[in-house]
């Protein structure tokens, strides 16, 4: 991906002296060792030191004045807004760094709103949110996180580009939005995500499990990652068009998932972890079914949901090619997509929101480094959080 050069560096950084036992400072030089400059790899640290030290909302001027560096703040607004670095290798060596400090068992999506004043950053636009119950303004983000040891840390990410971020070629140019990128359904993104995440991993690609229950398309990602045999547990809307496996077309056509679920699926009882540690025993729903206009044996799917008591129905829907798994490991996959806390996480302790550019390829720069700061806070092996990296001074 290209972009046009600017003029950028206007302070020198003085290196880095590394601390015995130290972690940082080899983190930084394995992740950032494909930038082709010295100054991009020195000026990523600078950003990536003021993520993880800057108090309160990491804007660029916290994130200048944490380093102590004069001229700081243009650097590195520069930085990650003008200079034309491949994000892309970075995300690639986070990836590996993280593969090996995590012992995951899911690749989990995640949806953020970033809320935004005014119409000019790239992919902005109006979105109802389901969490908060109201429509926004905003940019979304997609991110693809590896989920295991209780930790979910993100790996690589897309931006929205709906309506007129897709078809105004004066808007996109200025925002420097790349010719392929245009609008989609989510399910590309989605699947766009996944197979990038499966040529780049260093382990044997996991299963995908992604909240579609709002998503007209979740039926289409379904079906791409079921023919490109990729194991998955999808959350689908109740609506979604689903017939019982057993059943010949012929004799009638297909049913919602949920009033589906209610005629032909089997309660049974599966164990179920507590955030307490224990365990506890809950009714499920399941049973086999496809979908409709699919007849080969492995598009053979499980629906299956907890049984809410409250509302006397099955709760949330989720549909899977797992069919031969225990109900345990299902209900764990399924537990393991809800990515919001480490989306409020990201967002109110490592700047997610902060990002001042309008530009694609800004907001592409500035993800993957909170998603630098974000891995390296949570498994570096220190302990550390926020804000307790030591950062490089400016001396005499």
């Amino acid at each position: 991906m290209t972009a046009t050069a600017t003029a950028h560096v206007v302070t020198r950084l003085p290196a880095r002296q590394a601390q015995p036992h130290d972690p940082f400072t080899p983190f930084a030089q394995e992740v950032f060792a494909e930038l082709p400059r010295a100054d991009q790899r020195r000026w990523a640290r600078v950003y990536l030191e003021g993520l993880l030290a800057a108090p309160g909302r990491k804007s660029i001027r916290q994130l200048a004045a944490t380093s102590g560096l004069p001229g700081a703040a243009l650097s590195l607004q520069q930085f990650v807004n003008a200079s034309p670095w491949d994000w892309k290798p970075v995300r690639r060596a986070l990836l590996r760094w993280s593969e090996q400090r995590t012992a995951a068992t899911a690749w989990t999506v995640g949806l953020t709103a970033i809320p935004k004043r005014g119409e000019h950053s790239a992919g902005v636009h109006r979105r109802f949110v389901p969490a908060l119950g109201r429509t926004i303004n905003c940019q979304v983000g997609v991110g693809i996180f590896l989920a295991g040891d209780g930790r979910q840390i993100p790996v690589d990410w897309r931006l929205l580009v709906p309506g007129r971020w897709s078809d105004d070629e004066e808007l996109r140019a200025r925002a420097r939005i790349p010719a392929l990128y245009r609008e989609r359904p989510l399910a590309a993104y989605v699947l766009g995500m996944v197979e990038s995440l499966a040529r780049e991993t260093g382990a044997l690609p996991l299963p995908v499990v992604a909240d579609m229950s709002h998503e007209q398309d979740a039926g289409s990602l379904v079906r791409a990652l079921g023919d490109r045999r990729y194991d998955h547990v999808i959350a689908v809307p109740p609506s979604l068009p689903l017939l019982p496996f057993a059943q010949d077309p012929a004799d009638g056509g297909p049913l919602g998932a949920r009033l589906l679920l209610g005629r032909h699926g089997s309660a049974v009882t599966a164990l179920h972890g507590t955030a307490a540690g224990g365990t506890r025993g809950v009714r499920v729903l399941t049973c086999l079914v496809r979908l409709p206009g699919v007849t080969a044996t492995r598009s053979v799917y499980r629906l299956f949901a907890e049984w809410d008591p409250v509302g006397n129905r099955p709760a949330r829907l989720w549909l899977t090619n797992l069919i031969h798994d225990r109900t345990e490991r299902l209900l764990t996959l399924a537990a393991a997509q809800d990515a919001s806390a480490t989306l409020d996480t990201l967002a109110e302790d490592f700047g997610i929101s902060a990002f001042e550019g309008r530009s694609y390829p800004g907001w592409h720069h500035h993800m993957t480094l909170v998603s630098a700061a974000y891995a390296f806070a949570r498994l570096s092996g220190t302990g550390h959080g926020a804000h307790r990296v030591p950062v490089c001074r400016a001396t005499a």
